[in-house]
């Protein structure tokens, strides 16, 4: 998955960064002053209440100066202790929505809610299939650089997103893979070993199926870029699309037909999962 803001005409929603979305302004501070107001109000310093939720003092200290994105289980536990009665609670999906870039946490909410996700892929491996190595490099490269911190927050919340994998009922899945994404060591041959063998493991799920584009294919209808499509269960269909930072997702239902019709292309014009694992496995005894 990609980045961005688009703009234009036609249907969809857009997705701007905002100031109010990042670290240290917006719902994160709003979510520090609260913390920090109850810590308090607890007569706790940091190192002792630290102590009681299982954090240090200074993970406490960037919670509270919205510099860093707490996990759920901190404000589960930090309600808790500071008998907030619900109050930090309250700011928990808008928290954990603030773990992703801003243009990308409308799609990341519409994935978890996906009953089908179809997604193809060009650049590299889908983030619903990375490993944290995978991941970490991926974000590592990225241009502008990113801070270590940085890029820890936006590991962590790719690696949340496949809890879609465990979830019942179980959503169908299906991912088209460029060949040229497999053969591309990112992050070094160990970290791309690691990730075959994470696709071959998905490949065997019962409700995914990955399919690999082959390099050498004449006829490919997919040389406009990556998309992902999107059902969810009250039959709204949606297609996200993405480049260099830009992002839109399309509702309307002509846009999303031409999508699903080129999808459909694409899956025909590409290898059969069975012949798509063979090529997977054929890659890591090459290496």
């Amino acid at each position: 998955m990609g980045s961005g803001s688009g703009s234009g005409s036609g249907s969809g929603v857009e997705s701007e960064k905002r100031p109010e979305d990042e670290p240290g302004s917006g719902v994160m501070a709003a979510f520090g002053r609260q913390l920090k107001l109850l810590r308090l109000r607890a007569g706790l310093d940091r190192t002792e209440f630290g102590k009681r939720v299982g954090y240090a003092a200074q993970s406490v200290a960037s919670f509270e100066q919205g510099r860093r994105i707490p996990q759920p289980e901190f404000i589960d536990k930090a309600d808790a202790v500071l008998e907030a009665g619900g109050l930090l609670l309250a700011l928990k999906e808008e928290v954990a929505r603030a773990q992703y870039p801003p243009f990308f946490r409308d799609m990341a909410r519409l994935e978890a809610e996906a009953i089908t996700l179809h997604v193809y892929a060009t650049m590299a491996v889908p983030g619903l299939l990375q490993t944290e190595e995978y991941a970490h490099a991926v974000f590592a490269v990225r241009r502008p650089l990113l801070d270590e911190e940085t890029i820890e927050q936006r590991v962590s919340a790719r690696l949340a997103r496949q809890a879609i994998f465990a979830r019942k009922p179980m959503p169908t899945l299906s991912f088209v893979i460029e060949e040229s994404v497999l053969r591309r060591p990112v992050g070094g041959w160990g970290v791309q070993r690691g990730q075959l063998e994470q696709i071959i493991l998905h490949g065997h799920r019962r409700n995914v199926e990955i399919q690999i584009m082959p390099t050498d294919r004449q006829e490919h209808c997919g040389l406009a870029g990556p998309f992902t499509l999107i059902e969810k269960c009250d039959g709204r269909r949606m297609a996200y699309v993405e480049v260099q930072r830009d992002s839109r997702l399309h509702t309307e239902r002509t846009v999303v037909r031409d999508v699903e019709e080129q999808y459909g292309i694409i899956r025909a014009q590409a290898l059969t999962p069975s012949e798509s694992l063979d090529v997977v496995k054929g890659l890591l005894e090459e290496g």
